[in-house]
């Protein structure tokens, strides 16, 4: 009988590429996988998958509510639930994973996409903080397999609890998905330059906000947002503001593969984050890769992760400032410096062929094979 593991994250399933390139490696070294998230009343419908997944129907939809119910039906849905390994995504599903690895006697794996006592969002809230870290603090000593995004991250976490972190950053799969889509078809424009900002989360003091200052500074340009965050209401409320509804379009968040379409006809992407909080210090977002494959060059925020990556291939610009005057500088410079764009461009393309899922998935499946 084949291995199962039972993958925990506290998202709907739709939009988490990593998790899913996560299940699809586990298959191919002979693990059954099933996935399990939360459901949204307003959640899509799943693509069909080659592993099954579980969505919990939960009461609340955020705060402190709903991470309880989260982890309380989670813990029980494990408890019952036929399986040798238990993998935990992040820290708000890592308590009922740890519980019931050691009820269960089972081997248990802790993926963290982000340092979470590191949020921004938690930066100002004292006890939602102190109750992550009483949690984060019970739970990783008792962890043998940790997993995470960047460098930097895996080096803080050994820095504070002595133990080996092992690095797999958030990259596509090297395959290229086929274009169904036309400019046309998107509605994007064909005579205009195209910015992307695009994510699942969109949130404060990630360049959103100094982004829609800097369109009317850019002329012959649209920007489209692609995807969802907290900051969405503000950035379309200043949009209206600013009566930039011309040069400013807002779109749901998309799958993955139609996300990948958007972000290949884009001519530049965002990927600003603000030195506000460790976690932003230290991430390294897939929108960056996402960027690096539809060979898009981006602009980015002047953090030591990102910095690396845009510096080593030569595939965009790091801004020193997130400024509306400095964004817009670097878009009015990549657009009238067509041998510089078209350099950045070409060594995206170069970039694609070395930074692939396949390279990082060799770090999971020797975890996984040797548990």
């Amino acid at each position: 009988m084949k291995k199962k593991a039972v993958l925990s994250v506290s998202n709907d399933l739709y939009t988490d590429p990593r998790v899913d390139k996560v299940c699809h490696t586990l298959d191919s070294i002979g693990y059954e996988v099933l996935l399990v998230g939360r459901k949204y009343r307003n959640s899509p419908a799943l693509t069909p998958r080659i592993y099954p997944t579980k969505r919990l129907h939960l009461f609340f939809r955020k705060g402190a509510l709903f991470y309880a119910e989260m982890n309380i039906r989670l813990f029980f849905f494990l408890l019952f639930t036929r399986c040798d390994v238990f993998v935990a995504n992040d820290l708000d599903t890592l308590l009922p994973n740890v519980l019931a690895s050691k009820i269960r006697r089972k081997k248990i794996v802790y993926d963290s996409h982000e340092y979470f006592l590191g949020l921004d969002s938690i930066a100002d809230k004292p006890f939602v903080k102190k109750t992550w870290t009483i949690i984060e603090k019970y739970c990783f000593p008792k962890l043998k397999h940790v997993i995470t995004v960047s460098q930097s991250i895996a080096n803080q976490y050994e820095k504070e609890y002595g133990l080996k972190v092992n690095v797999v950053r958030n990259i596509p799969i090297s395959h290229q998905p086929e274009l169904k889509e036309t400019k046309q078809s998107l509605q994007l424009p064909e005579d205009k330059t195209i910015i992307i900002l695009q994510g699942n989360a969109i949130h404060r003091n990630r360049g959103g906000e100094e982004l829609i200052e800097a369109m009317p500074l850019i002329e012959n340009a649209v920007l489209i947002v692609v995807g969802s965050g907290d900051i969405i209401p503000f950035l379309k409320q200043r949009t209206m503001e600013l009566s930039l509804q011309d040069k400013i379009v807002f779109i749901d968040r998309q799958s993955p593969e139609k996300l990948f379409h958007y972000t290949y006809f884009a001519d530049i992407g965002i990927a600003f984050d603000k030195n506000v909080s460790l976690n932003h210090y230290f991430s390294l977002p897939n929108k960056i890769f996402d960027y690096i494959k539809a060979t898009t060059p981006y602009l980015c925020s002047n953090l030591p992760e990102r910095k690396y990556i845009t510096e080593k291939y030569e595939v965009g610009i790091v801004l020193d400032e997130i400024t509306p005057v400095a964004i817009a500088n670097a878009v009015r410079h990549l657009m009238d410096d067509e041998k510089l764009y078209n350099r950045l461009k070409e060594n995206c393309k170069q970039a694609a062929t070395e930074l692939t899922w396949e390279n990082e998935e060799k770090v999971l499946k020797n975890i996984y094979l040797n548990l």
